[in-house]
């Protein structure tokens, strides 16, 4: 497995995260068992970092992990990086209803966590979005006496703009940024991007395949559970599907060509933007986790990137990454 270190001050991990998600909410159901049998694989292949969030399942995901890392071998076990998000607020049906980034708040959520993970440290801890009616400063000044305190090791943020990411440097060293980044999601690469590098902070970049879409195994008349996010996404809705799934159609050709996935192609051309940034494959089987591994293999010259950069150009995506009322709560899209 090829490392990558996170930011300046971040930790060595390997080039591909695994985003567990998927195995606890948002894409249907999951089956469990397969999900621990695919987080033993994607140790066993190397994969150390394994992103998480405490409102995964409402403490689902981090539970399935401690299992998961509980009845791994020990050595895997001990290579292994929690990444956790916190700070979204919950209602009992599921719904969402804002983030806490109050100082208190932070502790307390981090408190909670360590207890599901059955660890003493998480690794890598980030609010998952940044609460509108605490300074930045704040929350990640909380994260930071976590650090001091022994229960964090680094501070990471997600889905913030650049203004946000130079005031949270300010206040402690941050390891990386995890934001969405793929073939078409790329609004990073305007201000975000080159801020983070400049400030010597890494990206985990999720949705690298846009959340099944541009994985060569979506269709068109595929019908989707009631509890899958991506019914309510506006890139999986009517004309908005059928024009990305064009896309989708066309970086076929150019992935047949060299012998690999679409998928695969997909995910090395993140790999390909940089050494500083580590794509978080969200596999919830074995089968699209070996899949994804393949893309490590997958090596994109000049002339790749550019038959990729006119087959999906930057802004070719139909439909917003989020629905409406998630897209206010991105100070990255601010």
């Amino acid at each position: 497995m090829n490392t990558r270190t996170l930011g300046t001050t971040g930790p060595e991990t390997s080039a591909l995260g695994l985003g567990c998600m998927g195995m606890s909410a948002l894409y249907g159901d999951a089956d469990r068992a397969e999900s621990l049998a695919t987080i033993h694989a994607a140790l066993e292949a190397g994969i150390t970092l394994l992103d998480t969030g405490d409102f995964y399942g409402m403490g689902h995901n981090e539970l399935l992990i401690n299992e998961a890392l509980r009845t791994a071998p020990a050595a895997l076990r001990e290579q292994a990086l929690t990444s956790v998000k916190f700070g979204a607020l919950r209602t009992v049906e599921g719904g969402f209803t804002g983030y806490d980034g109050r100082p208190a708040a932070v502790k307390n959520f981090a408190a909670y966590s360590l207890q599901r993970l059955g660890t003493d440290h998480i690794d890598i801890y980030r609010i998952a979005r940044v609460d509108p009616d605490v300074p930045i400063e704040e929350t990640v000044g909380a994260i930071a006496e976590l650090v001091e305190a022994g229960h964090v090791r680094h501070i990471g943020l997600s889905e913030v703009g650049a203004e946000t990411l130079r005031r949270a440097a300010a206040v402690a060293p941050i390891s990386d940024l995890q934001i969405e980044y793929s073939l078409i999601s790329r609004g990073i690469e305007a201000e975000i991007l080159p801020t983070a590098r400049e400030l010597g902070i890494g990206i985990t970049a999720y949705g690298v395949l846009s959340r099944g879409l541009i994985s060569g195994h979506f269709s068109r008349d595929r019908k989707l559970a009631a509890n899958d996010f991506r019914g309510m996404s506006p890139r999986f809705q009517g004309e908005n599907l059928d024009r990305n799934l064009d896309l989708v159609d066309a970086l076929r050709k150019i992935a047949e060509q060299k012998g690999v996935t679409v998928a695969q192609t997909a995910i090395a051309w993140v790999l390909a933007q940089g050494e500083d940034i580590v794509p978080l494959v969200g596999a919830r089987t074995r089968t699209r986790l070996a899949e994804s591994l393949g893309a490590l293999d997958v090596t994109l010259d000049a002339a790749d990137l550019d038959a990729i950069a006119q087959t999906v150009p930057a802004d070719a995506a139909a439909g917003e990454r989020y629905p409406a009322n998630q897209m206010a709560h991105l100070d990255s899209e601010r």
